[in-house]
């Protein structure tokens, strides 16, 4: 009864992507706890930085706090002009890691930025590229996004693959600051009419009709 109410009030609670082998929707609040540990158990080894926001950082209780309050910090600032879609990534409802698909005046511009994290225990079985072909189905073949965008660090070689694996082609670099160091990264792109001429496992998107308004359609 409660994720009825839940859906009625907030139709995202709703919103399931299927691949093969994984189910992509919001966590329940219990799923979400065990997401937060796991991600204090490490998303990468210990000699990578992969993300610009150092949210790794810390203690794994500092790192589980991260997921929570990234979590309920997308839920509260949902708004037309800019979103978070933040899903649980699950096999068999086993939890194994968040990807979450944003954008700014979608309406309008028609592009998404895509991001993820996987427990480290999951990588490197096929389930990062999976998930994130879910999400690129819900972005070009549902919510008719134009482009998929995301940027990678020069030297995240698993990432990089994985975005080139499903067509994404370079659109230039962008310099950050990491602390007192400057960090390249390669700006990604993928267009709607590269999508369409890719193979791909094939993803089923539920639930989405009472979730349009939201995104601004």
């Amino acid at each position: 009864m409660i994720e009825l109410v839940l859906a009625d009030l907030w139709p995202l609670y709703g919103l399931t992507v299927s691949t093969p082998r994984l189910e992509l929707r919001l966590p329940r609040e219990e799923e979400l706890a065990v997401l937060a540990h796991l991600a204090g158990r490490g998303v990468h080894r210990p000699d990578e930085r992969p993300f610009l926001t150092p949210w790794t950082d810390g203690t794994p209780e500092d790192r589980a706090r991260v997921v929570l309050q990234g979590h309920w910090s997308r839920l509260g600032g949902w708004s037309v002009a800019a979103w978070q879609l933040g899903l649980g990534v699950f096999r068999d409802g086993e939890p194994l890691g968040v990807v979450t698909l944003r954008a700014r005046d979608f309406p309008v511009v028609r592009e998404v930025t895509t991001s993820s994290w996987l427990g480290i225990e999951h990588q490197r079985r096929g389930y990062g590229t999976e998930a994130r072909v879910g999400l690129l189905t819900l972005a070009f073949d549902h919510l008719d996004a134009r482009a998929a965008l995301t940027e990678v660090f020069q030297d995240n070689h698993a990432s990089q693959g994985v975005s080139r694996k499903l067509g994404y082609e370079p659109d230039g670099i962008s310099v950050d600051a990491r602390g007192e160091e400057a960090v390249v990264s390669d700006r990604l792109r993928l267009t709607r009419a590269k999508w369409a001429q890719q193979s791909r496992p094939t993803a089923r998107v539920e639930g989405l009709s009472a979730c349009r308004p939201m995104f601004g359609l």
